[in-house]
């Protein structure tokens, strides 16, 4: 078949993209934003790519089916166009769940933060353990290479996202995947624009779980917000990662958390291991336990899980290392909720010893830019010693008022002078993230070119 998707580019319908080609499809597409590493990946696998969605590019390549993405909605020209005659559409996780899941064993990591680097580890544990699982995962594993394979095995791994489907399906992603290993990281408010409040959320969690299941396991950390998920019905298997009635211990005497031990059970029947890795903080930690639950839940022993940890080499756009400019070290990293900053910079701060932890934030995010998090800003960066913050023209003072006074936090609406202001001030041994869902107007190559003239 040919395929046509409309909104290619995000990492969700890119991925989803690389397992229609591999299965065989003929695969086109169209986006109106494009940047890297999903536009590198579609690059690579040969996937012819549209500009904007003008239906003429419809029309042309007459596809035999039409998949369309969240971020379209009605009034979207190739979205008329589709409805207007008549041609075949689904959503993403409608298409995945019909070509890719079905008759397969589906691991899913949900959660508010963590979900993108818990399911490129569990997808290396598996594939470390010889067992080739197929998955999908909205960035990607280093270790992989690619963030969607089919795989030969049963299991299939997937990041299970709780934004909504479609224009026409309003209900979250995951309740498509049916998954029999479940694990929640964590639960938080996030997506304002489609979620009016936490309880909102929890409902979306509730309806996933009721699609375990009963052979199948849920895992969740004791979390206040979690437990009240559990407490609307759980009819599977439910394991604690972390609390007095789990059977689950993380041991760690490295403040960076580089280096920790996982035990599993008492007496005989315990299993453990431990992970010396590259990676830092509380949160990868948490991250690998999570990883390495839903992994024995289908037979892998810790030991095993372990050892693949060792070699993980963390995930694209998570706090990967970009650069090092006499001393100076430029990390790009996917934050952008107050939780994931906080952990983030956090992490840095503890493994950060000689030089400076420098933050250049945009927060882009819809619930950021509608202000729902302002009240944790200032708590989100605590750990830095200075923080640039990007805001953008059309928005209102609200940062700017947030930081008042401040002088170690700068809020600026112009992407050239941060660039100009932090390499100005960049001295070696300082560590340098920047946070960002998005593309950031390229700030990651400007500023490293700018520091490299600099220092």
């Amino acid at each position: 078949m040919h395929i046509h998707i409309l909104g290619i580019c995000g990492t969700f319908m890119g991925s989803l993209a690389l397992l229609a080609r591999e299965a065989g499809h003929v695969v086109t597409g169209a986006d109106q934003h494009v940047y890297p590493p999903m536009s590198d990946q579609l690059e690579a696998a040969g996937i012819e790519l549209h500009q904007g969605y003008d239906a003429e590019h419809i029309a042309t390549l007459s596809p035999d089916g039409v998949i369309i993405g969240n971020a379209l909605s009605r009034g979207n020209p190739s979205v008329e166009y589709v409805l207007d005659e008549g041609l075949s559409y689904q959503s993403g996780p409608e298409w995945l769940a019909e070509h890719a899941l079905k008759d397969r064993w589906v691991l899913a990591v949900a959660g508010t933060h963590g979900k993108t680097t818990t399911a490129s580890m569990l997808a290396w544990i598996l594939s470390y353990a010889g067992l080739e699982p197929g998955f999908l995962i909205g960035g990607v594993p280093s270790n992989f290479g690619q963030s969607a394979r089919l795989g030969s095995a049963p299991y299939f791994v997937i990041e299970a996202d709780e934004y909504d489907t479609a224009f026409f399906d309003k209900r979250s992603k995951f309740v498509h995947y049916h998954p029999q290993t479940l694990v929640i990281n964590n639960l938080e408010f996030d997506h304002a624009d489609i979620f009016d409040d936490l309880a909102a959320i929890q409902r979306q969690m509730h309806h996933l779980i009721r699609t375990v299941p009963a052979k199948g396991q849920v895992m969740i950390p004791d979390d206040k917000a979690l437990n009240s998920v559990i407490n609307m019905g759980c009819w599977s298997a439910m394991e604690y990662l972390s609390g007095s009635s789990s059977p689950w211990q993380i041991n760690s005497e490295a403040v960076d958390q580089s280096t920790f031990a996982v035990t599993y059970g008492e007496g005989a029947e315990q299993n453990s291991g431990t992970v010396q890795w590259s990676l830092c903080g509380v949160h990868n930690r948490d991250n690998a336990l999570a990883a390495i639950a839903s992994a024995h839940h289908i037979g892998v022993d810790v030991n095993v899980a372990t050892a693949a940890l060792c070699e993980f080499a963390s995930v694209k756009r998570r706090m990967e290392r970009l650069a090092c400019v006499n001393g100076v070290t430029v990390y790009d990293d996917f934050a952008h909720h107050p939780s994931a900053i906080k952990t983030t910079l956090a992490a840095m701060r503890a493994r950060c010893k000689d030089g400076r932890v420098i933050a250049i934030i945009e927060p882009r995010s819809n619930t950021m830019r509608m202000g729902c998090h302002t009240d944790s800003l200032a708590a989100a960066i605590a750990d830095a010693d200075l923080v640039w913050w990007y805001e953008y023209q059309d928005d209102s003072e609200t940062l700017q008022t947030v930081f008042d006074g401040r002088e170690d936090v700068l809020v600026r609406k112009n992407i050239a002078l941060i660039i100009e202001q932090v390499s100005a001030q960049a001295k070696a041994n300082d560590e340098i993230v920047i946070m960002s869902n998005g593309g950031f107007g390229g700030i990651h190559s400007l500023l490293i070119n700018a520091l490299e003239k600099n220092l």
